[in-house]
């Protein structure tokens, strides 16, 4: 799998619950969350498995700041990032997930 370093949002479904996180390995990260590996997560808890949103960043620590900055936002304005990146709420994870 192809190492992207990266904010993304998972969702259960359109404009269901949403999670926001950031990590170095996104392909890796979006499986471990489809395939439920921590039942007790959020993820796995809320059914979230849908990769709808994700930024590319050059540095861990910049992805960190915009997942912070996202965070801060509101749902609004999260589901905004969504319809403009991914009108139709596709699963993007057959696009980043490239061995």
């Amino acid at each position: 799998m192809r190492k992207i370093i990266a904010v993304y949002i998972m969702a259960n479904y359109r404009n269901g619950t949403l999670y926001t996180g950031v990590t170095s390995h996104l392909a890796q990260r979006v499986l471990i969350h489809k395939m439920k590996l921590s039942k007790k997560s959020f993820t796995a808890l809320y059914q979230c498995t849908m990769l709808v949103f994700y930024e590319e960043h050059t540095s861990i620590k910049q992805a960190i700041m915009r997942e912070k900055n996202i965070k801060a936002g509101s749902r609004k304005e999260k589901l905004m990032l969504i319809e403009t990146m991914n009108p139709a709420w596709r699963d993007l994870f057959d696009e980043i997930n490239v061995f």
